[in-house]
């Protein structure tokens, strides 16, 4: 084939080259916009480079499209080094190499059809679609790839078809053998491995959570901290397959990031080395909206998309073909797949709206939802997140199947997940969700969206009274907030009870929040002496939502009443259609019925168990929500009542379990002293000698509020630790701040420099991009304090902006009145301080600093970081110098092995 005849464009913050005919030059950016507009180019990650060039409209042949389509389901680092990996070619010495690389790269990665190309089944088909789409790719791979001699199978009719079985027993009452715990802990480490005395002893602890329960809501709960470096993954794992083993039961592993949840899947390769028997006893479950809708595929490739957002179905259903899961946030679909389409086109192709149809779907029985729940049925180890545990407690339909044993990771995370899990929120947004999942498409409305009655027609036609509970319920629907809502509000002429309540509720918002440092962002006020506008506007409100929710409990009924004497037309799809339609229907009710209680607050009196405020959510000053909302003070107790009560036993971990606090605090925070027997209580330190590989430095003259300063503390570190940075920062704005500062003075030293809020990446390719390459850093707000595992030398300096104090909301404000003031601060500050250390020591060589820019940093705070640290407060210059002093062997070290790898 010849070459391409197209040139390759690359941006960095340290310039911008063009490669074309064997040679590079360097370029303004008037003239990239120039070249890329007037001809296809190609390039790497359009959407960043677009950014980089001020252009956003910037498109041309984007070597990551080209890849997923070549490669469906296999992971790429979305950068020069790791397309080098994937091509087999040498990875550029110079930003200023990288364009011309680009041109070598597209050239390999367009030989893959030429060889054994194990994706091929499908190619043809999918490339002929995306050439009528006008996919830039299109051409190029038309002239490459060979028409089938026979018809290629398309995905609908390659997925494999899950199959019913028979229910499993309840698992069996056994106990554990202590010496069995521990030949199976050996077995997982391997024979050769190191004996590790911590480890063992916490796998000994934690069976105490597989013991035979001896009183009905009395789970066997145990309370592990085990610090970094014990190994509590493997520690619990013999416990928990062992148990699974004997009683026959499954016990779900229950994780807080995405990240640990993948850690997991692999460590169970340990338990179960075979693939195949791997993969039925070992299945990873997330809650639906992350799984791609088959239903709503096939709409967007019927036409239901257009423009890029089709080239995107075209390409997702490429890697469904292949996926082994089908679970679009973080399986195996690249995260950086979606960020290269705007707009909403992903969110689409999942079934985020809870519009299920079941066994009413013609994909029902390959639905990739379906098969993850028919295989958690009979699996050993389900691992699962903390917010689908508490979902499938309180509304999952899977009662029969509802496990007995869990073990919760990451467990200093439940409360959190309690809070979001079990609160509520009456919103403009809500309501028109609401309103959609019942109406389904209105006026212009487009896409296979159906409303209730469409779904349920013939159960309408069957049953007299579900037929008027349903049209009831479309008609009381009305009442919602509609398309244009945000708009008519900030106009005053709302449409509707629920429109003029929210619109109250703003103008009571702005009357008495208090505009924050963060100008622009979200607005609270409690729920405290509303106005006569808010007191007058709650009553239609509430009667709007009663005429709602009553038909909704009448269709449950009714739907009830129809199974329980089935008709004739009722098979098994039709059964399981409807048994879906009631389980949606209930936890609608609940949600409105909570609205009710909400609503009954306004005017009246407050209840002690909750706490209720008023919001106008923002984003730089762009409004997106408005409403009331309703938290438990301590969301640990329906937690314990709807998870852990009518558990057997569970186990709670974590290194960090007790930061911040001790363990009657730990114990607080995941829901202990809600049940009636006290928690087993076991504690193992971390084996790494922290004292002589990490210190603290807190630097005295960095002034609060100075964001040239704070950038430039920023830039002196960065460049001292010769990149491998995680900076933690606590607003947005500031992290935005800095990073415009820096960025292009640290990528003409060769360190590139990435951040969450700016760079159009999801945030698990930023720390897979930061973890690739030991001279970058990155730049993260909340999410990347404990939720990042990026151990050796990319990671080897952690510096925060300031001490991490809790943000002053109406939440936070109740919450601290009732856990002791400033002392609840304090444990919070503490915990997030430990768990951003935790970055830094990932295994037993790691070493690092850790640095905090502000001098107000309470002494009081201290023991937040490991006994024995050395903790030193020294101006930024002496920082600077400590850290060049202590990472500057680390760096050369870690450059050297990024070079030879």
């Amino acid at each position: 084939m010849n070459p391409l005849p197209y040139p390759a464009l690359h941006a960095s913050h340290s310039g911008i080259w063009i490669a074309q005919g064997g040679e590079t030059r360097a370029v303004g950016r008037g003239e990239a916009i120039r070249v890329a507009a007037d001809t296809p180019v190609i390039l790497l990650n359009a959407p960043l480079i677009g950014q980089r060039l001020g252009y956003g409209d910037l498109s041309g042949l984007d070597l990551l499209e080209l890849y997923a389509f070549l490669r469906p389901a296999q992971f790429m680092v979305p950068t020069p080094k790791g397309l080098a990996a994937v091509a087999g070619l040498d990875v550029p010495a110079e930003d200023a190499d990288v364009a011309a690389f680009l041109l070598a790269a597209a050239a390999r990665l367009l030989a893959i059809p030429d060889g054994e190309w194990l994706e091929r089944e499908g190619a043809w088909t999918a490339a002929q679609s995306l050439f009528r789409l006008r996919w830039p790719w299109g051409p190029v791979l038309a002239d490459r790839l060979r028409k089938p001699s026979e018809n290629e199978r398309w995905l609908f009719s390659k997925l494999p078809e899950w199959s019913e079985t028979a229910p499993r027993p309840a698992p069996r009452t056994v106990t554990l053998d202590a010496e069995a715990t521990q030949a199976r802990l050996a077995s997982l480490t391997g024979d050769r491995a190191e004996i590790r005395t911590g480890q063992r002893a916490y796998a000994q602890a934690v069976t105490g959570a597989f013991a035979p329960r001896m009183t009905r809501e009395s789970p066997n709960l145990v309370l592990a901290e085990a610090g970094t470096g014990i190994g509590k993954t493997l520690g619990y794992l013999a416990p928990t397959s062992l148990w699974a083993e004997a009683a026959g039961g499954a016990v779900w592993v229950s994780t807080y990031t995405k990240a640990l949840q993948r850690q997991l899947g692999h460590e169970t390769r340990r338990v179960y080395p075979d693939d195949a028997v791997r993969k039925a006893k070992v299945v990873t479950r997330k809650g639906r909206e992350n799984y791609l809708c088959l239903l709503n595929l096939e709409d967007a490739l019927q036409g239901g998309f257009a423009g890029r957002a089709a080239v995107l179905a075209q390409l997702v259903a490429r890697w469904a073909a292949y996926s082994a899961d089908g679970d679009m946030v973080g399986g195996d679909l690249p995260g950086w797949l979606t960020t290269l389409f705007k707009r909403n086109g992903p969110a689409a192709l999942t079934d985020r709206r809870g519009e299920c149809v079941y066994a009413g779907c013609p994909h029902y029985r390959k639905c990739f939802i379906e098969r993850a729940a028919r295989a958690s049925a009979e699996a050993d180890i389900v691992i699962a997140n903390h917010a689908l545990v508490m979902v499938n407690a309180a509304r999952g339909r899977e009662t029969a199947t509802r496990p007995t044993r869990y073990v919760f990771d990451e467990g200093h995370h439940l409360f959190d997940a309690a809070d979001s899990m079990f609160g509520s929120a009456l919103t403009g947004a809500e309501t028109i969700e609401l309103r959609r999942w019942i109406l389904g498409p209105e006026a212009g409305g487009r896409g296979r969206r159906r409303g209730l009655a469409a779904r349920l027609s013939d159960v309408a036609s069957y049953d007299e009274a579900g037929g008027r509970a349903i049209a009831d319920a479309v008609v009381a629907a009305q009442a919602l907030a509609s398309d244009g809502w945000l708009q008519r509000l900030g106009e005053g002429q709302p449409f509707g009870a629920i429109e003029t309540l929210l619109a109250a509720v703003r103008g009571l918002a702005y009357a008495r929040a208090e505009q924050s440092g963060d100008a622009g962002y979200g607005l609270e006020t409690e729920l405290a002496e509303p106005t006569p506008e808010l007191i007058e506007a709650a009553a239609p409100a509430a009667a709007a939502l009663d005429a709602l929710v009553r038909p909704l409990v009448t269709l449950g009924k009714r739907l009830e009443a129809v199974l329980s004497d089935a008709p004739d037309w009722m098979d098994g799809q039709a059964r399981a259609r409807i048994e879906g339609a009631i389980a949606s229907l209930g936890w609608r009710a609940e949600m409105v019925a909570g609205w009710l209680a909400l609503l009954a607050r306004v005017g009246g009196p407050a209840d002690g168990d909750f706490v209720d405020w008023l919001a106008v959510d923002r984003i730089e000053g762009r409004e997106f929500d408005i409403g009331l909302h309703r938290r438990w003070l301590d969301p640990t107790r329906p937690f314990a009542e709807i998870v852990l009560k009518p558990a057997h036993g569970a186990l709670i971990t974590s290194a960090t379990l007790t930061a911040g606090g001790d363990w009657e605090t730990a114990e607080a925070r995941v829901g202990a002293p809600h049940l009636l027997r006290p928690p087993a209580r076991f504690e193992v330190e971390s084996p790494f000698d922290y004292a002589a590989n990490a210190e603290v430095l807190i630097v005295t003259d960095v002034k609060r509020g100075d964001t040239p300063g704070l950038a430039n503390a920023y830039a002196r570190l960065i460049e001292a630790a010769g990149g491998g940075t995680l900076g933690l920062f606590t607003a947005i704005r500031r992290l935005r701040g800095v990073h415009a500062r820096i960025a292009d003075r640290l990528a003409r030293t060769g360190l590139p420099l990435h951040a969450q809020h700016v760079d159009p990446i999801d945030t698990g390719t930023l720390v897979d991009i930061f973890r690739d390459d030991s001279r970058s850093s990155l730049l993260g707000t909340d999410a990347l304090r404990d939720g990042v595992d990026v151990p050796g030398t990319s990671l080897r300096l952690v510096v925060m902006e300031g001490v991490p104090w809790p943000k002053p909301t109406v939440l936070h404000a109740a919450r601290r009145l009732a856990g002791g003031g400033s002392a609840y601060d304090d444990r919070i500050v503490r915990a997030r301080l430990a768990q951003a250390f935790g970055r830094l020591i990932r295994r037993a060589d790691d070493s690092g600093a850790f640095v905090l820019l502000s001098a107000a940093m309470p002494s009081r705070l201290l023991t937040a970081f490991p006994p024995g640290v050395a903790v030193a407060r020294v101006p930024l210059d002496e920082a600077v110098a400590r850290v060049a002093a202590r990472l500057s062997t680390r760096v050369r070290l870690g450059h050297e092995a990024n070079l030879d790898a």
